[in-house]
């Protein structure tokens, strides 16, 4: 399994917008001057994560794109499945998928176990959570 660019840009564009405070718009073309990423496909991204409730958009000149909602309540979990759709690391896994082997198959039961673990840390890991860690790293002695 691996997310796509998309996904790393929408983690990326969350955080940029965590890192101001809630309810501040930043423009799109200054998210995507410091992140590095392609205006027009970080349009595409923030509409896909709007519609997802995770920012909000304002048109005009003093228009931008901020969260719908504190840092503190948005999960990586959430902006993975805003643009990836529910998490499945095998095709048995997937949601609405039914594996005929299910009940016998060990290896499902293995990558089963694997896939809860993931999603629950990407659920348990917060916005606010990771600029926590980006502060105190800063801070640290090297």
């Amino acid at each position: 399994m691996q997310i796509t660019r998309q996904t790393e840009y929408a983690i990326h564009t969350l955080l940029e917008l965590s890192r101001v405070p809630f309810g501040e718009l930043l423009q799109t073309k200054a998210i995507s001057e410091r992140q590095g990423i392609p205006e027009d496909f970080l349009k595409k991204t923030i509409q896909i994560l709007a519609r997802a409730g995770l920012v909000q958009t304002q048109r005009g000149t003093q228009g931008g794109v901020r969260l719908a909602r504190p840092s503190s309540q948005i999960t990586l979990g959430d902006v993975i499945a805003a643009i990836e759709g529910p998490l499945a690391i095998n095709v048995c896994l997937a949601y609405g998928n039914q594996c005929p082997d299910k009940g016998t198959c060990q290896v499902h039961r293995i990558l089963q176990g694997a896939q809860k673990a993931l999603v629950d840390e990407l659920n348990r890991r917060t916005f606010a959570d990771i600029v926590e860690m980006e502060r105190s790293a800063e801070q640290a002695p090297h």
